[in-house]
């Protein structure tokens, strides 16, 4: 039994050395100057904002990126680093939330030229210019125009405000983390038309498209920074193993046994009766359940670790405990730490294995884990 364990009914752990790795890792692999911005919005995927966004920049990432003003506040609260480097907004935004980013120097995106009118009279009326990021819809299907002649005019309108600067041209990829996609090549395209004239117009404009899927299958999407998220938590962005990539993953979540049963043919576990012993058993009770993130769905498809080997969670998840079946013969003991999602010995369960049973993303698994879930940062 761990000390981290026994000490908390379910524990999130993350790794800064691994957070810092994976932003190294992404670097080495950027061309023609490229830059990396970390994407730490949903308190960094689950892992905690702050401490993952001095690890990122420890790591080599440049700026950081949010999508929201109360993220963004967050952040430059709790990391005073952070006030030394870009930190873009890459959301809608109401004018209330356009004025709190105003108010901390916020970079901004802005996708039609009403909001754009928006973050010029604010400016005008704060007496700060507003650096703003033009997004061009080259394909997603969300915020950004999607004709040509507006974004050239919203780029125009931004690069002669002087109560404006023009910070920023970008896109968002559909299809990037679906490998071989043809659809990536084609937006790229479409963004070159627009990228000549934001070059053109304002010469220091950063120009950023790539998000992770990108990053690591593309470098004509490079451009001058590309926006990571999922990879610099060491995840996959294709759903395979992250190894493959050189990337580690940064979060692991444990729980401990609270109490053992032993049961006999027949006896049943949890809401709805809906596993029953076919032969005599042991059954371990471990308090975590989707009040924590452990998605309902988990139960009867899911193993966890214990003693170091898999063990398959039975029954329904409840609110605040899971059954997990031991076997007649088992040594496990009350207080064991019992791994969700990480490794334990030889044995791994991934973000990914999770996903999987769920029939979603990775990325849906980390940013679900609930925030009564206590995080402890490792280096």
């Amino acid at each position: 039994m761990t000390e981290a364990a026994s000490g908390q009914r379910i524990l999130a752990r993350v790794s800064m050395g691994a957070i810092e790795s994976n932003c190294r890792s992404i670097s080495r692999r950027l061309v023609g100057g490229a830059e990396l911005c970390a994407v730490v919005k949903a308190d960094a995927y689950g892992h905690g904002a702050a401490e993952v966004s001095r690890a990122a920049l420890r790591g080599g990432a440049t700026r950081l990126a949010v999508a929201t003003a109360g993220e963004a506040e967050e952040i430059l609260s709790n990391v005073p680093e952070a006030k030394d480097v870009p930190l873009v907004i890459l959301g809608a935004m109401s004018p209330s939330e356009l004025a709190r980013a105003a108010a901390i120097d916020a970079e901004v995106g802005v996708w039609t030229t009403g909001f754009l009118e928006a973050c010029r009279v604010l400016a005008s009326e704060t007496g700060r210019p507003l650096r703003v990021h033009v997004k061009h819809d080259t394909g997603m299907g969300r915020l950004g125009q999607t004709d040509q002649a507006e974004v050239v005019e919203m780029l125009s309108s931004a690069a002669r405000d002087g109560e404006l600067e023009l910070a920023g041209l970008w896109t968002h990829f559909a299809t990037a983390d679906e490998p071989g996609d043809p659809f990536l090549a084609e937006q790229i395209e479409v963004f070159s038309e627009s990228v000549a004239v934001a070059r053109s117009l304002q010469p220091g404009c950063m120009i950023h498209a790539a998000n992770s899927g990108a990053t690591l299958a593309d470098p004509e999407s490079h451009f001058d920074f590309v926006r990571c998220g999922i990879a610099i938590y060491g995840l996959s962005p294709y759903g395979g193993d992250s190894g493959e990539l050189e990337l580690e993953p940064a979060l692991s979540l444990v729980s401990r046994v609270g109490a053992i049963k032993d049961l006999q043919v027949g006896d049943s576990v949890g809401y709805g009766r809906k596993w029953t012993a076919s032969s005599p058993t042991r059954v371990a009770i471990c308090p975590v359940g989707y009040g924590d993130g452990y998605r309902r769905a988990l139960g009867g498809v899911a193993d966890v670790l214990v003693g170091g080997k898999r063990a398959p969670v039975i029954g329904a998840v409840s609110m605040d405990n899971i059954a997990i079946e031991l076997g007649s013969s088992s040594e496990v003991q009350i207080g064991d730490e019992v791994v969700l999602l990480g490794r334990q010995g030889e044995e791994e369960i991934s973000a990914q294995e999770l996903a999987d049973h769920l029939e979603t993303i990775n990325y849906e698994v980390t940013v679900g884990i609930g925030q009564r879930v206590p995080r402890e940062v490792a280096p």
